[in-house]
């Protein structure tokens, strides 16, 4: 048998498991699944509340903290100090399994009763306001950011990004500096509106640009300065022009996004997948990794399938914003140095683990919840090495007659509703959607509305004229109406930028990075290459192709949609075009 072709289980939709798929559930002992590929990412994203925040009191030392869940959630919710503290322990809430009852029931009632870490950050300084985030130094509002420093509004910084705010970078090959709404670059300084940018210097309003310095409202280009809608000047000349621009003035940088986002979709040829240094992948955003499918956001991976953020992993399936040396994951999500996980959510540093959530620094547990340097433990009891092992035997014997071994944590068990989530951005629903097949909604998510003490249209339009007091004021949000604040560091960051204070709230300037960037999805495509230009002459080739006067031949799969505007190029003519 080569593959099987079976109807997934939620959506009804017929997918496929291939031999290698095969093999690999082999390997880790455990059943195929029964939901297709966009079910089961689905499932994984109903588990990832990574920026909805909320005000609480720890349930411990009674302090308000700022928290993933919401106050009226049926949970003890502990902030970090305490959570990660001595005061409490994670076995003191070990329970017997009843073979009587179904896993997912009993899970579900020691999830309620161990305290929920209030935002997951780990051994930082001053950066209280991050979550899924290690080792930093002075970040706010910061997710999935590691190891940076004066990090403010940014996702997805890994590795040595400094001084940079509203960026969204996801490559561990290197960082930021003093880089203000970048995304999806690396290596790069002093740059400003870029997407696809690396190894760059003082760029600003760039699209895939390499080894350029001192490059303005300019595509695809490499190794050049000084240019400006890829015209090159002097370098006298280039200042001059410049400085015609008042880079500290709103209207001005308005005009400077519209026009960024006209080059993007109308002038600049897009690669049809940005895979780099890798061999036989498919996917999008994927750097020096090998045999990696329909995989997003990836480095340094192998032997991996389905997966989406996964820096550094090797051997794994079905899993969600992991990495950091994991290998062996299955249907898992949230997971750094890990080894031969499955089925589990939100924990850092173990090996051998099975249904668990929240557990951190331990080895051999199953089905347990905020679990702190433990071991053979089930549902937070400990056992004998030989007693784990038999009874865990059990136990998977018992949910595959159930149904529920093989699966990762069904929707009803998820803590947040799917509003809150990733899901809701990378795969919206509308609230009746998303109620009928059976995830959560939160009606009560945070935010104030009408409480601005300024309105945008009153905030001075250069940054020069902006005084210190604004960090005192409430303002309005351009995009949604929410009332959002300009912290000091901030204020400072944009006058060093010379960025005017922006008119959108936090969330709003999130979403728009996200739109900048093509979906997690793979459509079949030609190349748009048609001979001496791309179809519909929107693009004139500036170099000969392989395939002369006649139409290009290639075909792909690429996250752009059929649908959408961009000059979409096999990689051959995309080469052609930019080396």
């Amino acid at each position: 048998m080569q593959q099987e072709t079976k109807s997934c289980q939620n959506c009804k939709q017929n997918f496929v498991i291939k031999l290698d798929d095969f093999a690999f559930y082999k390997k880790i002992s455990v059943p195929p699944p029964t939901w297709c590929p966009e079910c089961r990412q689905r499932r994984r994203y109903a588990w990832r509340n990574e920026r909805v925040l909320y005000r609480r009191n720890c349930d411990l030392c009674s302090k308000s903290t700022v928290t993933i869940y919401s106050p009226n959630k049926p949970f003890k919710v502990y902030c970090p100090p305490c959570w990660w503290s001595d005061r409490w322990n994670g076995f003191d809430y070990g329970k017997e399994f009843d073979f009587s009852r179904p896993f997912f029931e009993q899970w579900q009632e020691l999830q309620h009763q161990v305290p929920r870490i209030a935002l997951l950050t780990k051994n930082s300084v001053n950066s209280e306001y991050t979550n899924h985030s290690n080792n930093n130094k002075n970040c706010y509002l910061c997710f999935s950011t590691f190891e940076s420093e004066n990090i403010l509004y940014s996702t997805n910084l890994w590795k040595q990004s400094k001084d940079c705010m509203d960026c969204y970078l996801a490559r561990m090959s290197g960082g930021a500096e003093l880089c203000y709404e970048c995304v999806d670059s690396a290596h790069i300084y002093q740059c400003q509106y870029c997407i696809l940018l690396l190894n760059s210097t003082s760029c600003s309003y760039c699209y895939d640009c390499r080894g350029c310095s001192n490059c303005f409202l300019s595509w695809n280009l490499r190794n050049k300065q000084y240019h400006i809608l890829n015209q090159e000047y002097s370098k006298e000349e280039y200042f001059k022009k410049l400085d015609e621009y008042r880079l500290g003035s709103y209207a001005i940088r308005q005009e400077l996004c519209r026009q960024f986002i006209e080059i993007i979709k109308s002038n600049a040829v897009h690669r049809f997948a940005h895979i780099e240094k890798s061999v036989n992948v498919s996917g999008n955003m994927i750097f020096n990794s090998k045999n990696t499918h329909h995989s997003f956001d990836v480095d340094k991976t192998e032997d991996t399938k389905y997966g989406i953020i996964t820096p550094d992993v090797k051997n794994s399936m079905d899993s969600y914003h992991y990495g950091f040396a994991c290998e062996l994951i299955y249907e898992s999500h949230a997971l750094i140095h890990d080894y031969d996980v499955k089925f589990s959510h939100l924990s850092y540093d173990n090996s051998y683990l099975e249904y668990c959530d929240s557990c951190h620094n331990s080895e051999n547990l199953f089905g347990c919840v905020g679990i702190k340097q433990g071991k053979y433990s089930i549902f937070n009891k400990r056992y004998e090495e030989s007693e784990y092992k038999e009874l865990k035997e059990k136990i998977i014997a018992h949910m595959r007659k159930t149904g529920e071994y093989g699966e990762f944590f069904p929707y009803k068990l998820s803590p947040f509703g799917y509003n809150e989530t990733q899901g809701i951005i990378y795969m919206p629903l509308a609230k009746e959607e998303a109620l009928e097949q059976g995830l959560k909604w939160e009606d009560r998510v945070l935010g104030t509305f009408g409480k601005e003490t300024i309105k945008p249209e009153n905030m001075p339009d250069l940054i020069v004229d902006v005084p210190d007091s604004i960090t005192t004021e409430i303002l309005s949000c351009a995009g949604c109406n929410k009332n959002y604040n300009i912290v000091k560091p901030e204020l400072d960051l944009l006058r060093r930028f010379d960025v005017p204070i922006p008119r959108l709230c936090p969330d709003c300037r999130y979403l728009n990075r996200i739109s900048l960037r093509p979906p997690r999805k793979l459509w079949h495509r030609v190349c748009r290459c048609a001979g001496a230009a791309s179809d519909g002459d929107a693009h004139r080739n500036t170099a000969s192709h392989f395939h002369g006067a006649e139409r290009c031949p290639n075909e792909f799969e690429t996250s752009y949609s059929p649908d959408r505007p961009e000059i979409v190029y096999c990689e051959k003519c995309y080469l052609s075009e930019v080396s």
